[in-house]
């Protein structure tokens, strides 16, 4: 017997090598369950509109739910004649049905049915990575309070550049996945659109309600031209971007508290049970789940590239070369979740080190930048107060002491109208005080921030 995706015209079957070559089985049985769903919508609304029978609807979606229950215990066998999961499942439903499981594909091509289905997966895939997300986040919080007072060195280039409050840092990675979540919810928009019902690329004769699918299913809308519904990808390119933006935040914590974990840094102690030994090194504590994290990133976003080599030279309308966009998807969506699961517990898990971080916060005048803008409230020019405080930087780096040790004389020789009141912004205890700008790591504006997002995230922690 024929397999549903092999008409007439042949007359003989496929080659057994173009069989293996050709299946997409291996990878794309994990769309059982929406291609069962959207079966059993486009069976309803051909009953509805009149293409098949009450009663052969009913039969057919019975079928549809015994088949899903099998597969989802293992006792479905899946075959490589068969290409995909779609044409699994169809040829199932046939083999039970006969001719009234031959009129489910009224209306509908598998290029439509696969696009649906696979919206549908991402819809789902999305809602779990948000979810996941919000965890992360509501890690990052649940540190503030815990670290509220500690005080640490931000950088940039990688050198000292001012302090920073711990929970202002946390809120800072708060804020990068709360951007992320916001491409997810944006790009779901675009994926929440029905193509089911296009058919190949032109659509169908036949009076199908295409409305009436999407509404089953949950989508917002429906695709509005069908050429462009066969061929686009850009749904699945958007989700490829936007994991790949997680990673590269995911990766840039692993990278600071790779670095921060070091005797060099000893700011952090990561949680024993989340780190590795060595084969020959007994007193090894590694950090491999951060490396591991930083490291899958590449994948991430290697999977991105590869979608997007993937669609730069297709033409109107569908072509096999989009068998391949679900690999790639797949994997990048299993590479994040997996890396936001381990990094919740991570994130709570961790110890900051706070002698050791407090022992050093002198170094590296964290305070010059605060001490300029107290002479630029004094009516000193920027540029004027920018080149003051590089001399007297220069002289406590020479004589190998902080801003703050040295004698009101030195301040006076650089400017004749200092007094005892430079004292009242020099060390990182003051600068910090000194902060007041919104959005900045002064202790009232990161108070209000962590209060903000433990209303957001719904957490009192």
């Amino acid at each position: 017997m024929s397999t549903p995706s092999r008409s007439g015209v042949f007359g003989q079957g496929p080659n057994r090598l173009v069989e293996q070559f050709t299946e997409s089985v291996s990878f794309d049985h994990r769309l059982y369950a929406q291609d069962v769903a959207g079966s059993i919508a486009h069976s309803q609304m051909l009953a509805a509109n009149g293409i098949i029978a009450a009663e052969e609807q009913q039969q057919i979606e019975q079928r549809l739910l015994e088949i899903r229950a099998e597969i989802e215990a293992g006792n479905f066998e899946l075959r490589s004649d068969l290409e995909d999961i779609h044409m699994h499942i169809e040829q199932a439903l046939i083999d039970r049905l006969a001719d009234v499981g031959r009129k489910l594909h009224s209306g509908r091509s598998r290029n439509d049915q696969v696009a649906t289905d696979f919206r549908l997966w991402v819809r789902d895939a999305i809602d779990g990575i948000d979810a996941k997300l919000v965890e992360l986040q509501r890690a990052f919080v649940s540190r503030c309070d815990r670290d509220a007072e500690v005080i640490l060195p931000g950088y940039t280039h990688l050198q000292r550049a001012q302090p920073v409050l711990a929970p202002h840092y946390w809120l800072a990675y708060c804020e990068k996945f709360e951007r992320d979540r916001q491409r997810l919810r944006d790009c779901r928009r675009r994926v929440n659109v029905s193509t089911l019902g296009t058919a190949a690329l032109a659509g169908t004769s036949l009076p199908i309600d295409r409305e009436d699918v999407a509404r089953r299913l949950g989508f917002e809308g429906v695709s509005a031209n069908s050429i462009d519904s066969s061929s686009d990808r850009d749904f699945v390119l958007e989700t490829a971007f936007a994991l790949s933006l997680i990673a590269v935040h995911l990766s840039t914590l692993a990278e600071e508290w790779v670095l921060w974990s070091t005797v060099e840094f000893n700011f952090i102690t990561l949680p024993q049970e989340f780190c590795t030994g060595s084969s020959i090194m007994p007193q090894k504590i590694n950090p491999d789940v951060m490396e591991l994290i930083r490291g899958k990133t590449a994948r991430v976003v290697g999977n991105l590239q590869a979608l997007l080599v993937l669609v730069k030279g297709l033409p109107l309308a569908y072509n096999r070369d989009l068998q391949e966009d679900k690999p790639q998807l797949f994997d990048s969506v299993d590479t994040v979740a997996a890396c936001l699961e381990i990094a919740a517990p991570l994130v709570r898990g961790a110890e900051l080190n706070r002698e050791s971080i407090a022992a050093g916060l002198d170094r590296g005048y964290l305070d010059a930048t605060t001490f300029m803008e107290y002479l630029i409230r004094r009516n000193i020019p920027q540029r004027t107060a920018h080149h003051l405080v590089g001399q007297l930087v220069r002289k406590a780096m020479d004589e190998r002491v902080s801003l703050a040790e040295l004698p009101l004389s030195d301040y006076q020789a650089a400017h004749a109208d200092l007094d005892e009141g430079v004292y009242d912004v020099l060390g990182v205890d003051k600068a910090i005080d000194a902060f007041v700008s919104y959005g900045s790591t002064a202790s009232v504006e990161v108070a209000k921030q962590v209060e903000h997002w433990k209303m957001k995230l719904n957490t009192t922690e």
